[in-house]
């Protein structure tokens, strides 16, 4: 991880100071990303080692299902749960 950090650094300096050509740009951009997903990796395993766990995704329509498109009372009255959007 420090190699990584490093290297991106370097690269940083770099673009500031004289440019990156495009292979180091893409490089860069490489670098960066990897370290975000790694950033975000350690993120999760300290939550769930807190004991969080995470919620199931959203669906799309709201829980009363007045949202759904099948409804076709959707339009009549508001969504009681529109706030909770």
């Amino acid at each position: 991880m420090k190699d990584l950090i490093a290297r991106i650094n370097k690269l940083s300096r770099k673009k500031r100071e004289q440019g990156l050509t495009p292979q180091e740009e893409k490089e860069q951009q490489e670098l960066r990303a990897k370290y975000l997903k790694n950033i975000r990796h350690q993120i999760v395993d300290a939550l769930e080692s807190a004991g969080y766990k995470p919620k199931k995704k959203q669906e799309q329509t709201c829980s009363c299902g007045h949202c759904s498109p099948r409804t076709e009372k959707r339009d009549e009255v508001p969504c009681p749960g529109k706030n909770i959007h």
